[in-house]
């Protein structure tokens, strides 16, 4: 593992306005690698230079953020992203709009799609619900999470905040740990990190693996001293037991002792191996606190940082159109 490097792009040429291949962006699943880069790249302008008045790429533009899930960091992040870009920015409260009285997603697209809004950053509980929005709205459509399936800006944000802190993300070894089978942030990173050359390995219960992993070209652990030995980052989520049965784990406390990172099982990952986690976390559940505070290894703080810089990059892309 090399030596961290904080400001690891500092010293190169400004990078350009990135545009996509498509006008919305739905998932890290079939981006190309030069896409991708372009966006990292784009998001570590906007880091450097988080006021850049060069940028202003939604000025005139609506921006309407309608979030079916709670979601602090994700939701106000898009908003501070889209306001540095000077774009207007309407948050839709879902508890208290029709939504709560019966009107379905399509209700609601035909609604917002009279307002002519520029770009519906859109979180759903439900997989492809962002897609099935694009498909009716005549506005750009970014997902900011939608069920089981993908989270492509918080990929991003990690991606962005690994390659600031270590300055590659080609040949580390990534663990990411925990509910994986509920995880969209993991599904966005095994496809992201893996693209761009990360080994990624999956460490969990059995009962907390996707049936589907055996395609998605990962190593899979079911102990987590192994999954984790001598990995470069560990990557901490969420139980996320609002989507879970409630036969998956044992209790919190057995699931801790199990598969909780703390500084004994840490002492088997590399030597300068660095901690992330998506937010919110369980501590005490899957992280320890003296583990997610310290400055040293932690990158959580960072991660929320990070995620204004990679969501004015996507923004902006998104804004510019389709090449």
């Amino acid at each position: 593992m090399t030596t961290p490097t904080p400001n690891a792009h500092k010293g190169q040429s400004p990078a350009e306005a990135v545009r996509l291949s498509s006008r919305h962006l739905l998932g890290i699943e079939g981006m190309s690698p030069l896409e991708i880069r372009a966006l990292l790249d784009r998001g570590n302008h906007f880091a450097d230079h988080p006021t850049d008045g060069n940028s202003v790429a939604l000025h005139g533009k609506t921006i309407v953020n309608l979030f079916y899930e709670n979601s602090t960091r994700t939701r106000t992040s898009f908003e501070l992203a889209a306001k540095r870009l000077g774009g207007s920015v309407l948050n839709i409260a879902v508890a208290g709009s029709s939504v709560k009285k019966g009107e379905t997603l399509l209700d609601t697209a035909t609604t917002l799609n009279a307002m002519h809004p520029d770009i519906l950053v859109v979180r759903h509980n439900c997989s492809g619900a962002a897609r099935l929005l694009s498909q009716h709205v005549d506005a750009a459509v970014i997902n900011a999470g939608d069920g089981r399936h993908e989270h492509p800006t918080q990929a991003l944000l990690d991606a962005l905040t690994i390659q600031r802190r270590i300055g590659r993300i080609e040949g580390l070894t990534v663990a990411i740990c925990g509910d994986i089978a509920n995880s969209r942030v993991a599904r966005s990173n095994i496809h992201l990190l893996s693209t761009l050359g990360a080994k990624i390995r999956l460490v969990c219960p059995p009962t907390l693996l996707p049936a589907d992993i055996q395609h998605m070209g990962v190593e899979v652990y079911t102990d987590m001293e192994s999954g984790i030995a001598d990995a470069d980052i560990v990557m901490m989520l969420r139980l996320q037991t609002e989507r879970m049965a409630g036969t998956e784990t044992p209790s919190q406390r057995e699931y801790f002792n199990l598969f909780g990172l703390n500084q004994d099982k840490l002492n088997r990952a590399a030597p300068r191996a660095l901690i992330m986690h998506p937010g919110p976390m369980n501590r005490g559940v899957e992280i320890d606190s003296a583990i997610a505070d310290d400055v040293e290894k932690s990158l959580i703080h960072i991660q929320v940082e990070m995620g204004v810089a990679a969501r004015m990059a996507c923004l902006e892309a998104i804004s510019l159109g389709a090449l």
